[in-house]
C-alpha cells in the first residue's frame, strides 16, 4: 500500500501547514456571529421608525459535551479571535485531505476486496 509521488508530496504540505498552526497555538472551536438587539424601552432609537438595534455585539459560540456554550465578546476580541476559528476550520479542512489520501491509498491497494450485496466474494488470488 503505497502512496504515489503526488500524494506523497500532498502529504508533507499538509503536514507544513498543520506544524504551522500548532506552533501557533491559536485554535479556537465554534464560530462567531455579530448580533443587533432591540432593548424595548420607549424613546429609545432602537425602536424608532426606523429602528435603529444596539450593537453589533459579538457572540461565541461552540458545542461542549453536545451543549451549546457562548460567550460575548468585545469588537477587540472578535477581530483578535477571528483568526483563531479560521485556524480551526482551517485544520478540519487539512485533516479531511489527510483522510482523502488515505482512502484512495485503500481504494488502488490490489489486496483489498470491495463486497458486493447478496454476492460472495472473489476467492484470493
Amino acid at each position: 500500500m503505497a502512496l504515489s509521488g503526488e500524494q506523497k508530496a500532498e502529504a508533507r504540505a499538509i503536514a507544513t501547514e498543520l506544524a504551522a498552526i500548532a506552533r501557533s497555538a491559536k485554535v479556537l472551536p465554534g464560530s462567531l456571529t455579530s448580533r443587533r438587539t432591540r432593548c424595548g424601552r420607549v424613546g429609545c432609537r432602537c425602536m424608532a421608525d426606523p429602528p435603529e438595534p444596539h450593537g453589533p455585539y459579538w457572540q461565541w459560540t461552540r458545542k461542549v459535551a453536545t451543549r451549546t456554550v457562548c460567550r460575548w465578546f468585545g469588537a477587540d476580541q472578535a477581530a483578535d479571535y477571528r483568526t483563531w476559528l479560521s485556524n480551526d476550520r482551517r485544520l478540519h479542512e487539512l485533516v479531511a485531505r489527510l483522510e482523502a489520501i488515505g482512502v484512495a491509498a485503500v481504494e488502488t491497494d490490489s489486496r483489498s476486496v470491495r463486497r458486493s450485496r447478496g454476492r460472495k466474494p472473489a476467492p484470493p488470488a
